[in-house]
């Protein structure tokens, strides 16, 4: 069985938003909310815990380019910014990819706990009911 070549190693540059020495940004293929974006770094490495200081350096600074792409274009009240670090988190692409989520008042029913919600039963600490 032959493996198929990385999709971000492979990303057409029409794609590219932004990018650095080290890094892109792009849009999201299967966005969660518009403007749902991605910052990439250029070599194929998958976890965050492996890169570089340059490379975290350069990512940071996308991140804020991307959000400030963004908020000029939609203006959305807050973000979710998150990585998933290894398949046991849920990392499909074996590529490391911080996501930049826009969101917006009202896109849920309830935002608290964000991110929190990865695991369900350990989200809404506030109520007391966790399971």
């Amino acid at each position: 069985m032959t493996e198929r070549p990385c999709l971000f190693c492979t990303l057409p540059r029409k794609r590219v938003l932004g990018e650095n020495a080290h890094a892109v940004w792009i849009r999201d293929g299967f966005p969660v909310s518009p403007g749902h974006s991605l910052v990439i770094p250029k070599r194929h490495i998958g976890s965050y815990f492996d890169t570089s200081e340059a490379e975290r350096t350069a990512m940071h600074a996308l991140l804020v380019e991307a959000k400030r792409a963004v908020d000029a274009e939609l203006g959305p009240q807050g973000y979710n910014i998150g990585v998933n670090d290894s398949l046991a988190a849920g990392q499909t692409v074996p590529h490391l990819h911080i996501h930049l989520i826009p969101r917006y008042a009202g896109d849920v029913a309830d935002p608290r706990g964000g991110v929190r919600w990865v695991i369900p039963g350990k989200a809404d600490y506030w109520s007391g009911q966790q399971s």
